[in-house]
């Protein structure tokens, strides 16, 4: 229904509709807040609560606008950020829409940064490391160290087996993180991530939008397992979102 709705408004705009390889919109807005404000009017005119109903997650891949002068958003026009800005720019806009998630806020090799970010918003968000952390057990480790981190991506093709899979899943969660079963960019219509996301009672898949077959072939698989699973199915709903007690 939000999908529709977004299209709706983006063709009220005059924007294009064509979606991505992961069957998401990709108009040309004039700010990274404007996408925010387009998705948070489609979900009004759906019908739902903004905050309650729906609450909204970021993957910011950092590491893709990070350059030699630090952190650049081509569209705000604003020069570069350092680290300390753009924790500055996501506070800002968690004060001002429902974002309960936000995965790869700062460069993957920004240690420092993201130990920032961590002190400074994990006790409001989950922090999502998907390149920080590329589902290696090493790396989680130095994370789950260092304090940097609320949560991790889990890709089984980034790792390359499922028995790493498994051990990067098992050391997320004696730590406390939350675990995100994920799709990479380039997908079949095979369903196997979501029957892992459940087996692993991970609470947490991202896999695309509402378009495409080889991206609803998860959320159906989804509902066939929930289906057979019957009333031993769980909803935990914002619960298993991994936010620091503050």
């Amino acid at each position: 229904e939000v999908f529709h709705r977004l299209r709706g408004v983006l063709k009220a705009k005059g924007l294009s509709t064509a979606v991505g390889d992961e069957g998401g919109f990709a108009p040309a807005l004039q700010s990274n807040e404007e996408a925010l404000a387009v998705i948070s009017q489609a979900v009004r005119k759906a019908g739902y609560r903004l905050g309650s109903d729906i609450v909204l997650a970021i993957d910011a891949a950092a590491s893709e606008f990070y350059g030699k002068k630090g952190y650049v958003l081509h569209a705000e026009k604003r020069g570069a950020r350092n680290s300390a800005r753009m924790i500055d720019f996501y506070e800002g806009l968690i004060d001002r829409y429902p974002i309960v998630s936000i995965e790869d806020g700062l460069h993957e090799d920004d240690w420092k940064g993201w130990k920032l970010l961590t002190d400074r918003l994990g006790s409001r968000i989950q922090l999502v490391g998907d390149d920080l952390f590329v589902t290696n057990v090493d790396y989680l480790s130095r994370g789950i160290q260092e304090g940097v981190g609320t949560a991790i991506l889990i890709k089984v093709n980034q790792i390359g087996t499922l028995t790493e899979t498994l051990e990067t899943v098992e050391l997320a969660r004696r730590a406390g993180f939350g675990i995100v079963i994920s799709h990479r960019s380039g997908e079949t219509e095979d369903t196997t991530i979501a029957d892992l996301a459940v087996a692993v009672n991970a609470g947490q898949i991202k896999t695309g939008s509402l378009s495409r077959t080889d991206r609803l072939a998860k959320y159906n698989q989804l509902l066939r397992i929930e289906e057979e699973l019957g009333k031993s199915a769980v909803y935990k709903g914002k619960k298993v979102l991994r936010i620091r007690k503050a």
